[in-house]
């Protein structure tokens, strides 16, 4: 205390001894000062309020300091007030910094007004500051900066009185994380002239549709901030609007929607890691846009097609000479779809339908609905049939059942194809966004994966069966082929289940595979379960290796219906595994990223070669034998279907052995001992 009297003291001696001459005096209030002393010169320029104990700043404490240019305030704990009128009068206050006060609450009305200089306002690092009066800002005509940023308020602040007529105005609302709304007319009345607004990192959840009414908007700026949406309901004041945005910034937002009427004086969109907009508003909008960078390319796609008469935005392309005057024709009247528009179309994302030609969309239905008939029929078949359920007949369900799901994926991309058919650019972002993609990646990912397990487990069944076809005591169980297959179930789900976790992804293509290998994870992820698939592959032809060898011993051949099911097997299985080797191939090279082909090529082998298993193989392993055929007619004669050629097997059936081996070629079950 004594040294801050000694400092008032000096003071008023400088003052004393050069009346009228104005000094640069900073003096400093501190420690123990509970209130601002009458006493400060009046010839003080700057004055810093720090760490004091002062609780409120009264109305009028600094009237007396009519030279005073720069004020702050500064890491007081225990204030708490600013009052009405606290600032006001100062004539040739420039700045003022209120700046780590933690205990403010409140700022009281017109503590901002009549600041005929006043240029920058800053109030920081005050969490509990949750009132800052309405007319608390008035009448400061030369503002040109101000800032409120980790406060506690809960309301937006009022700023339209305060009628500065700044060039480039600046507005920056960043983490004041209770704000959850920008109100109408929020910056009518803020400035005349061009503003920046940035709204960065708030709590905004919505932001009223004339909430930028009266303004000429520079650039405004979103960044983490916006969670919900632009309410575009009040419709009735859009002829209010003043509104010149040369620049919006949206980045990194959560924002989803654009209202429509600010958009026609746009030249740039910058909305980059902008996730939730996924829609654009109508293209014809963007009577001026010149450059866009986006979050997704399918918004490039469309703006590339855009095509605008930009005739009609000058009113001079009438006259006669306009076409003649080179520069302000190519600016102002030529037509031009020419936007600058990133990222750009790439090899995920082509700028092309889900299935870009016709006999694909064809083959695609063909295929989807044979895979989804055929395996229906072989499960109900199989799980209807009052014979015994053997190692064999309980895996070939689990086949048809993995078959069954990537019949459905089929028919999902089939049917997203046909509702956004010459016009999947507009619905990109929903459909690989959305839970009906994830949904077909779950289903494309958990078949093809239990599909391979459940030919790998069939084939080192029969390689079990036949090579210890007289060792009874080494009969594999069907407690046995339960565990295996409940193994075969986990690993699938957990495979179709990562990329919906953030390994890898089903949002990169529009054919919903985990094709995302842009981080180390998601590459680990692919290529291991190529490489899993692979493996499975060699498993097979060393198990049908050894098959073979053992047929060709004379003196360790089994019977001859079980040589037969091992050749009818291999062919089998060897088939669906040369359908799957281009996929395989073409799929390590994409996830090393050295891609060999385009995914408008991988679409070809998507309908090639991917299903074909599916939809094959209730064919070769069901409908094309007698056994099945028996089964079948069986099966229906239950529901009065068939009767007669039901009692012709039945009576074939008659004279048989009560022990017959199915052939996995013939019945989808490779019964090892049937009971019918």
């Amino acid at each position: 205390m004594i040294l801050i009297m000694l400092m008032i003291v000096m003071m008023k001696t400088a003052a004393a001894s050069a009346p009228g001459l104005e000094m640069d005096i900073k003096p400093g209030l501190g420690f123990r000062v509970t209130e601002i002393p009458p006493n400060i010169s009046s010839n003080t320029q700057c004055l810093e309020v720090k760490q004091t104990q002062i609780r409120v700043i009264p109305q009028g404490a600094l009237t007396s300091l009519q030279h005073l240019r720069k004020l702050t305030i500064l890491e007081n704990d225990m204030l708490k007030t600013i009052s009405a009128f606290a600032f006001a009068s100062l004539p040739r206050l420039i700045a003022i910094s209120i700046d780590g006060n933690v205990a403010l609450e409140s700022i009281g009305a017109f503590a901002f007004s009549d600041l005929p200089e006043l240029r920058e306002i800053t109030i920081r690092r005050s969490k509990h500051l949750r009132h800052i009066h309405p007319d608390a800002f008035k009448n400061i005509v030369k503002l040109q900066y101000l800032l409120i940023s980790y406060s506690g308020l809960r309301m937006f602040p009022n700023f339209t009185k305060i009628h500065s007529k700044a060039r480039g105005f600046l507005v920056d609302l960043q983490d004041n994380n209770h704000i959850e709304r920008v109100p109408a007319n929020a910056f009518r009345g803020l400035c005349t002239q061009t503003i920046i607004i940035r709204l960065n990192r708030n709590g905004i959840k919505e932001v009223a549709s004339d909430a930028f009414n009266g303004t000429k908007m520079h650039r405004l700026r979103f960044t983490t901030s916006v969670k919900h949406d632009v309410n575009d309901s009040n419709v009735s004041v859009r002829y209010q609007l003043v509104c010149i945005c040369f620049c919006r910034d949206i980045s990194h937002t959560a924002l989803s929607s654009l209202p429509d009427y600010i958009l026609g004086g746009l030249q740039e969109l910058i909305a980059e890691a902008a996730h939730n907009l996924k829609k654009l508003p109508p293209l014809e909008l963007f009577t001026k846009l010149r450059q866009a960078n986006l979050t997704y390319p399918s918004h490039c796609c469309l703006l590339q097609n855009i095509s605008r008469n930009r005739s009609s935005w000058h009113t001079l392309c009438s006259h006669p000479e306009a076409q003649y005057n080179r520069q302000f024709h190519r600016d102002y009247c030529s037509n031009s779809t020419s936007i600058t528009c990133s990222p750009a179309q790439d090899a995920f994302n082509p700028c092309e339908d889900i299935m870009p030609s016709v006999p694909l969309r064809v083959l695609i239905w063909i295929i989807s609905i044979l895979a989804l008939l055929g395996n229906t029929a072989v499960l109900l078949v199989l799980l209807g049939s009052r014979c015994k359920l053997t190692v064999p007949r309980f895996l070939m369900c689990h086949l048809a059942f993995s078959d069954l799901c990537m019949g459905i994926y089929l028919v999902i991309i089939a049917s997203v194809d046909m509702r956004t058919r010459s016009q999947y650019c507009s619905y990109a972002i929903y459909w690989q966004t959305g839970l009906g993609c994830s949904a077909a990646g779950f289903f494309t990912v958990f078949a093809s994966e239990l599909s391979v397990f459940t030919l790998t487990a069939i084939t080192l069944e029969r390689w079990h069966t036949i090579t210890n076809a007289l060792r009874l005591d080494r009969k594999l169980r069907l407690r046995h082929a339960c565990i295996v297959m409940t193994a075969g179930w986990i690993f699938s789900s957990l495979a179709a289940l990562l990329p919906t976790v953030g390994v890898s992804s089903y949002e990169k293509v529009s054919i919903c595979l985990p094709m995302d290998v842009d981080h180390l994870v998601s590459q680990v992820y692919v290529v291991s379960l190529l490489l899993l698939n692979i493996l499975a592959f060699f498993c097979v032809c060393g198990c049908y290796l050894s098959i073979y060898l053992t047929v060709r011993n004379p003196s360790s051949a089994p019977a001859h219906a079980e040589t037969c099911v091992a050749q009818r097997m291999a062919i089998l299985i060897f088939t669906d595994f040369v359908c799957m080797a281009p996929i395989s191939f073409f799929a390590v090279s994409a996830a090393l990223k050295l891609p060999l082909i385009t995914i408008s090529d991988a679409k070809i082998l998507l309908v090639l070669f991917y299903p074909i298993n599916s939809c094959s193989n209730p064919f070769l392993y069901a409908f094309f034998t007698r056994t099945f055929r028996r089964d079948f007619f069986l099966f229906t004669a239950r529901f009065g279907l068939f009767k007669t050629r039901a009692q012709i097997y039945r009576t074939e059936s008659s004279f048989r052995s009560h022990v017959t081996l199915y052939s996995l070629a013939n019945t989808l079950s490779l019964d090892g001992k049937q009971e019918c």
